[in-house]
């Protein structure tokens, strides 16, 4: 009967992470805890998790920046992109510095293009309340959605 040593659960551990690493990115977290779900000790997902830290293969700063830059760019808001960064369980204390790609005005672009979209050039009651709802789900605040309003009813009145 052959006896599984450590070094032969790090080498599986290994190539399992690297198995699952090659469908998509993941957080340091929830690959170690895809690892453990599969089978793995505690032990040997920590330590292969910390081995692909080092050769470069894990890197959560950069999959935070990543994700905020994807979920900008479809028009989302900062709560809903944060919401996101905790669902992928990226350490909160990485999301300071992949947020810093948004600031005001970008945010504001992303809600005047998101309601040009959505409105069409209406005007209507109805319509501007249920655009800055959908603004609100996307993960904009209500001041930010209501400014986003604001702004788009002035560039309709505009005629250039």
């Amino acid at each position: 009967m052959k006896r599984t040593t450590l070094m032969d659960d790090l080498d599986a551990g290994k190539t399992l992470a690297l198995r699952i690493l090659g469908g998509r990115d993941l957080s340091a977290k929830a690959l170690e805890k895809r690892l453990v779900s599969k089978g793995t000790s505690e032990e040997t997902a920590s330590k292969t998790v910390d081995w692909l830290k080092e050769i470069g293969l894990i890197n959560d700063a950069e999959h935070a920046c990543s994700i905020v830059r994807h979920y900008h760019v479809k028009g989302y808001g900062l709560a809903r992109i944060k919401a996101e960064l905790f669902r992928r369980e990226i350490a909160r204390d990485v999301w300071d510095d992949a947020l810093l790609v948004l600031d005001d005005a970008a945010t504001e672009d992303t809600a005047l293009h998101f309601l040009e979209k959505k409105l069409r050039g209406s005007r209507e009651r109805n319509d501007l309340r249920r655009a800055e709802d959908a603004l609100v789900r996307r993960g904009f605040n209500y001041e930010e959605a209501r400014e986003a309003i604001n702004k788009y009813l002035e560039i309709q009145d505009d005629p250039d």
